[in-house]
């Protein structure tokens, strides 16, 4: 038995500030050679030299990335390449007669060693809950080898139990189906869709479940994909949930206006691949074969690239496609998103823009439908408003669309958010495209909502109570969570 009031004490208080050594040692090594962020690796060295022991484990709680790196283990290597058609693949910068734009961008993107961009598709937007599911509905009721189902959020409500039936029927028919649901989204709603596809004998399942309370799968790996890829030739994907309230015809309580994506074509190969790779890591199961991916021929103008994101192998790819859209804009940028909040590369990048005397509008919801991620993002628009960016409040029913548009002709379309979330931690799933009337479409569209919506001022900014500001600017700090 140790005594505390002798040598003992002395050898003990010994072997604890050693113990504190070692572990502020370790952790501050870890924090100067992985943190890229002066700022950051500056603010968790004081925390770690100040603080013994909690300093350590505040870092190793908090302050390593490990999403990263367990998204790598999980995920490990692609399962596998989707078929395509030789003679789809765009070379690297060429642009035939200025058909697809900014190709400056396209060799920027080809750098960031993403999808090909693959020419010969075609994209059709639909405008809200009615026209999407609509379409959707009759792609599986059509359908004669193979649907594949990946969303975010699938509610036990009215529009997914119409999904439901027309996946069972699908089913019945000898049709392989399969469906995806984020473990988060599948507690959006009750009793579960998941379970009750299988009760309907459809192979559904949910992405990354952790019944471990203390795991806290709410900042924990999401995927926010939304995908339906029909016999592996045509797909939907964009920011659209499966939910009764996107449909707007019907009178529905918080209604939510969004922007969806029909796309055939040789792209559909790429979405068919992300598919595919998230069903191997939910289920272990490998889709091939042609009843998943069959040969795909050119159907339409549209240049298209898959941009697949995700706290993996992906890192970044989303953060740096828009960057890079911006960097390359000449004339104008429209940006339509309901979580807008961004970090200090992007707020930047966005100035910059501005200050070279690229037209950039922001647009965003005036009613957000989660008030935290509202107030977070009205304390960000201080500096864009400052560096000559303009923001639009778009009135309800609140505004789900994600868009973002760059000069002419290319458009990138998909589920990500502008916030750090999205950019981040979430799998994510974007389309670039490249067509001068896909983009003349989706610019009619922002400007039209543009038309009703108020313009932010730097003036209005600031006549806001002092007291909001500051509840704004606090709130702000939680970004990164949010």
């Amino acid at each position: 038995m140790l005594d505390l009031f002798g040598p003992d004490r002395l050898l003990l208080g010994a072997a604890t500030s050693a113990a504190a050594a070692v572990c502020a040692i370790a952790a501050f090594s870890h924090a100067v050679l992985s943190k890229s962020d002066v700022r950051a690796a500056i603010g968790w060295c004081g925390i770690i030299l100040s603080l013994p022991f909690l300093g350590p484990l505040a870092y190793l709680l908090f302050g390593i990335n490990r999403i990263q790196r367990r998204a790598g283990r999980l995920f490990g290597p692609a399962p596998h390449q989707a078929r395509r058609t030789q003679a789809a693949t765009i070379p690297t910068g060429e642009d035939p007669a200025g058909a697809y734009g900014c190709s400056g961008l396209a060799r920027f993107l080809d750098g960031l060693g993403l999808n090909r961009q693959l020419a010969g598709n075609s994209v059709r937007p639909l405008f809200s809950g009615d026209e999407a599911y609509g379409a959707q509905l009759a792609a599986i009721d059509s359908a004669r080898t193979s649907v594949a189902l990946s969303t975010y959020i699938f509610d036990h409500d009215p529009t997914g139990l119409q999904f439901a039936d027309a996946l069972q029927r699908a089913v019945s028919r000898g049709v392989m189906v399969r469906v995806l649901v984020d473990a988060v989204g599948d507690r959006y709603s009750f009793p579960s869709m998941v379970g009750h596809l299988r009760r309907r004998g459809v192979s559904a399942a949910p992405f990354n479940r952790n019944r471990m309370p203390w795991r806290f799968p709410y900042l924990n790996l999401r995927n926010h994909r939304k995908l339906l890829v029909v016999d592996g030739h045509l797909a939907f994907t964009g920011g659209m949930n499966i939910r009764h309230g996107h449909r707007l015809s019907e009178d529905v309580p918080a209604a939510v206006q969004d922007i969806h994506f029909e796309v055939a074509g040789p792209v559909v190969g790429d979405l068919q691949s992300v598919f595919a790779g998230d069903w191997h890591f939910a289920t272990r199961e490998f889709l091939v074969g042609e009843a998943w991916f069959p040969p795909l021929e050119p159907v339409g103008e549209v240049a298209a690239r898959v941009v697949e994101d995700g706290p993996d192998r992906n890192l970044d790819r989303l953060l740096w496609s828009v960057m890079g859209a911006i960097g390359c804009a000449e004339r104008r940028v429209l940006i339509v998103n309901p979580y807008f909040l961004p970090d200090a590369g992007l707020d930047r990048a966005l100035q910059v823009a501005a200050r070279r005397g690229v037209d950039v509008d922001i647009l965003v919801p005036e009613h957000n439908n989660l008030r935290l991620v509202h107030r977070a993002s009205r304390a960000s628009w201080r500096w864009v408003l400052e560096g000559g960016c303009r923001i639009w409040l778009t009135p309800p029913p609140f505004d789900h669309s994600k868009l973002l548009l760059m000069d002419d002709a290319w458009s990138f379309v998909g589920s990500a958010n502008l916030d750090p979330r999205s950019l981040r931690l979430n799998f994510e799933l974007n389309i670039a495209c490249q067509c001068k009337v896909l983009h003349q479409q989706l610019a009619a569209v922002v400007e039209e909502k543009k038309s009703r919506s108020t313009e932010v001022t730097l003036a209005m900014w600031w006549k806001q109570p002092r007291r909001e500001r500051i509840v704004d600017g606090a709130v702000r700090l939680l970004s990164p969570y949010l």
